[in-house]
C-alpha cells in the first residue's frame, strides 16, 4: 500500500511540470511579442511618411498640368475668337460678291434659254437641209450654248457623290442633268460614272447606254437615289472615262459636274490627261473636258475654300487644253 502512493504522487508531479513548462513558454512569447512591436510600428510610420511625400509630389505636378491646360484653353478660346471674326468678315464679302451674281442672273438666263432653242434647232435638222448644207462651213461658235460646244455625238457624265455634293448641291446637280440632256436632243451613246470611275448602271460597263427617252429618264430617276462612295477628287472618274471610251473616230464629250478637288497634284492630273488624250489629225483633241463647279463651299457651308478653288484651277485648265469649257454656277438655286 505505501509502494503505490509513492508512484500516484510522482505521476502527479510530472503533470505539474508540464503544465508549469507551458505557461512559462506562453509568458516568454508575450514578452518577445512586446519587444518587436515597437519596431513593427516604427517601420509602419516611415512608410506612411515616404507615401504622404510621393502623393504631395503627385498632386503637385496634377496641379502643374492643370494650369497648363486651362492656359492652352484660354489660348485656344482667343484663337477661336480670331477666327470667328475673320470668317463673318468672309461671309461680308461673299454676300457682296453673292449679289453680283444675282444682279446679272435673270440676263444669262434667258439668253441660255435662246442659246437652247437654236441648238435643238440645228441637231433636228432634215436630211434635204443637210444636203444643201454640205458644202457650208459654219463659224465653231454655232454650235455652241453658254460657251459649251454640243456637237458631240457622245456624252459621259462624270459626278461627284461626296457627301458635300449630295447633302447641300443634290437638287441642282439633277437640274443641271436634266438641262444638259435637253441641249442633246439626240446623241449616238450616254455614260454616266461618279468621281471615282463608279457606274450608275453596272449592266453598262464598258459600253455605251443608248440613247432613248426612256433610259434619259431612268438616269435622272436613278441619280435621285445614287450615293456611291466618293474621296472628292475627279481624276479617277475622268483617267477611267479616257481610258475606256476613247476612240479617234468618236466625238466624245465629259463633263465633270462637282464642288472640290480634295487632294492630289494638279499638275499630276494634267499630265495623266495630256498622255491619253491625244490629238486627231486636224490638231484637236478627240474627248472634250468640260466642267460646272457648284458653289457647295462658297454659298452653304463653312468648309475649306481651299480645296473649291483647287477644283476651279485643275478644271480650267483641263477644259483649256481639251477644248472644253469651265462653267462656274453663281448659285445652288435657279
Amino acid at each position: 500500500m505505501r509502494y503505490r502512493r509513492r508512484e500516484v504522487e510522482t505521476g502527479g508531479l510530472a503533470f505539474l511540470d508540464v503544465i508549469c513548462c507551458g505557461f512559462g513558454a506562453v509568458i516568454l512569447l508575450l514578452v518577445l511579442t512586446k519587444i518587436f512591436e515597437p519596431i513593427r510600428l516604427e517601420e509602419s510610420h516611415v512608410e506612411l511618411e515616404g507615401l504622404i511625400a510621393r502623393y504631395q509630389l503627385e498632386l503637385h505636378e496634377i496641379l502643374g498640368e492643370t494650369e497648363v491646360v486651362r492656359r492652352e484653353r484660354l489660348s485656344t478660346i482667343e484663337r477661336v475668337d480670331e477666327d470667328q471674326t475673320q470668317i463673318a468678315s468672309l461671309e461680308r464679302e461673299l454676300t457682296r460678291i453673292r449679289a453680283e451674281f444675282l444682279a446679272t442672273e435673270d440676263d444669262s438666263d434667258i439668253s441660255a434659254e435662246l442659246a437652247g432653242r437654236l441648238a435643238e434647232a440645228k441637231q433636228r435638222l432634215t436630211e434635204e437641209m443637210q444636203r444643201l448644207l454640205a458644202d457650208y462651213k459654219p463659224d465653231p461658235d454655232d454650235y455652241v450654248i453658254g460657251g459649251i460646244p454640243v456637237d458631240s455625238e457622245y456624252i459621259i457624265f462624270i459626278i461627284d457623290t461626296s457627301g458635300s455634293m449630295q447633302r447641300y448641291a443634290w437638287n441642282r446637280v439633277q437640274q443641271q442633268l436634266r438641262e444638259t440632256l435637253e441641249v442633246y436632243p439626240q446623241v449616238k451613246g450616254i455614260q454616266v460614272f461618279n468621281d471615282m470611275g463608279e457606274y450608275m448602271f453596272k449592266s453598262y460597263r464598258n459600253e455605251w447606254i443608248p440613247d432613248t427617252p426612256a433610259r434619259r429618264e431612268a438616269i435622272l430617276n436613278a441619280l435621285r437615289n445614287w450615293s456611291a462612295f466618293s474621296n472628292s477628287s475627279p481624276r479617277e472618274g475622268i483617267l477611267k472615262a479616257i481610258d475606256t471610251f476613247y476612240d479617234p473616230d468618236k466625238k466624245i464629250s465629259l463633263y465633270v459636274y462637282s464642288d472640290d478637288f480634295a487632294s492630289g497634284s494638279i499638275n499630276a492630273v494634267v499630265r495623266e490627261v495630256d498622255r491619253r488624250n491625244k490629238a486627231g489629225p486636224d490638231g484637236q483633241r478627240r474627248v472634250r473636258i468640260h466642267a460646272v463647279a457648284f458653289p457647295v463651299y462658297y454659298e452653304v457651308t463653312n468648309g475649306e475654300l481651299l480645296t473649291a478653288a483647287r477644283f476651279a484651277t485643275l478644271m480650267r485648265v483641263l477644259c483649256q487644253r481639251n477644248g472644253g469649257t469651265f462653267v462656274a454656277l453663281p448659285s445652288l438655286r435657279r
